[in-house]
């Protein structure tokens, strides 16, 4: 029997019609769930690290890339960090940074790049080790959510036509779900500039009319949300490409972050004679008694 179809965790890549419009539709759930259930955020905080999360799956697989794709922002508000990032091989992990009593002070229902991230940057990094070059774009924090700063940042850097949407619900289950869809213009054949600027016109604003539940509907099929967007012009896709939650951390990772330590900054961090390290992404944590740290500094 042929292997039952992915329909959760998943980027499913897409083409609109006969034109060179690509897109991809990414579903999170137990993923999402997952990540987001390791750590004990705020509902704000959550969502906006969804969101992140999200974004980094539909940007990384418009890279070619054997690596690590990151997906960062740093700025003056409440939530000082968001870390999203995904590898070639689709593992996912994230984290968030805040300040819980600024935080507090946030009025409910205002725009959340501003209120919660406040003023600072995006930027994304391919990684693919050390002995390549890595690549990193940052641009300023505009807009009000996080998909118009990415939007800003195709417009700025990348000249690059794109369109975004990112939804992050949890369910009256308690279970994070999340969803976008991505859609990206490459130069057209055999069209005129004016067919060209209707077709890509329509797809934004066939795109624009899908709703933030449908997104996230664990009971639509991505392949039904994308007929039901695009049955007019067609559209094809191609098979989906499984993520998965799963952090790097490892005790053999933090032991080689630690011995490239002084000795002296090894000692500042023991306490009573023990040194403990929390992975900030999975919340792993790693103990290092008193013969450990010795045989580190050797």
């Amino acid at each position: 029997m042929p292997p039952a179809p992915i329909t959760d965790d998943l980027v499913l890549p897409f083409a609109v019609g006969a034109t060179r419009l690509k897109g991809r539709v990414i579903r999170l759930g137990p993923l999402l769930d997952t990540i987001l259930g390791q750590h004990d955020y705020p509902r704000a905080v959550a969502e906006m690290l969804g969101q992140a999360i999200v974004l980094a799956a539909a940007l990384a697989r418009a890279l070619k890339y054997n690596g690590i794709f990151t997906l960062q922002t740093k700025g003056d508000g409440p939530v000082r960090l968001l870390v999203a990032d995904i590898t070639a091989a689709g593992h996912v992990r994230g984290y968030a940074q805040f300040d819980a009593e600024r935080l507090a002070r946030v009025t409910p229902g205002r725009a959340p790049v501003p209120s919660l991230l406040g003023a600072g940057y995006l930027a994304f990094t391919v990684d693919q080790g050390d002995h390549t070059e890595r690549y990193q774009g940052l641009v300023e924090l505009q807009g009000q959510t996080l998909a118009d700063c990415a939007h800003h940042y195709f417009r700025q850097s990348e000249q690059v036509e794109a369109g975004l949407k990112a939804a992050v619900e949890r369910g009256p289950d308690g279970r994070w779900r999340g969803g976008g869809i991505m859609i990206e213009r490459l130069p057209a054949e055999g069209l005129t500039p004016e067919q060209d600027d209707e077709l890509w016109r329509d797809a934004v604003v066939l795109m624009s009319s899908c709703a933030d539940a449908e997104l996230t509907d664990p009971a639509l099929a991505p392949e039904r949300l994308l007929y039901r967007l695009f049955h007019e012009p067609g559209v094809r896709v191609q098979p989906a490409r499984p993520l998965i939650a799963q952090c790097r951390c490892s005790r053999a990772r933090v032991e080689r972050m630690l011995r490239a330590l002084p000795p002296a900054e090894l000692d500042d961090m023991a306490i009573d004679g023990r040194i403990d390290v929390t992975c900030e992404f999975c919340g792993t944590h790693y103990d290092f008694d008193e013969a450990d740290r010795r045989a580190l500094a050797e």
